[in-house]
């Protein structure tokens, strides 16, 4: 399957040095959410984005998930033959400023979050629709993140 990548420290030390600041994507919301990313927050979770080619923030693990949508994900991305090497998660279970963070910073309200080549593609909901279209495997097959098949040629 996948292997996990611990979150870094570095994360967790920006994070607990963090002051609130109001951001534009405080109006999108709701009053549960809005704690207004800190810019040492956003910074981290940028790195995070960045430091694969697939970034899944999930609840849990890829081999042992703590929801049922995580479980999922992880599947989906399984069956559509993401290269271990090209993929991370971290675990949002794991630092509370990282769980409500990605949400502010995705605006997207839920866990798990799918991101290819530094861009959010959605939620649980989302890669399930994409994967049932076809669409996923043609967007993972385009960003070259998928296992190649013999002989050297992506898999379809």
């Amino acid at each position: 399957m996948f292997a996990r990548r611990a979150f870094s420290s570095a994360f967790r030390a920006a994070t607990r040095a963090s002051t609130v600041r109001p951001t534009p994507t405080a109006r999108f919301l709701t009053p549960f959410q809005a704690r207004l990313l800190s810019d040492e927050v956003r910074s981290a979770i940028d790195k995070a984005v960045a430091s694969a080619p697939v970034v899944l923030f999930m609840k849990g693990t890829p081999e042992t998930p703590q929801c049922g949508f995580s479980r999922a994900s992880i599947q989906i991305l399984g069956m559509q033959g993401v290269d271990p090497e090209k993929f991370t998660a971290f675990n949002v279970l794991e630092d509370q400023e990282l769980r409500q963070g990605i949400k502010e910073y995705s605006e997207w309200p839920t866990i798990p979050q799918l991101y290819v080549e530094k861009e959010f593609v959605g939620g649980c909901d989302i890669l399930m629709t994409m994967h049932q279209d076809g669409s996923l495997a043609k967007m993972l097959e385009e960003k070259g993140v998928v296992v190649p098949a013999e002989g050297g040629q992506q898999a379809p």
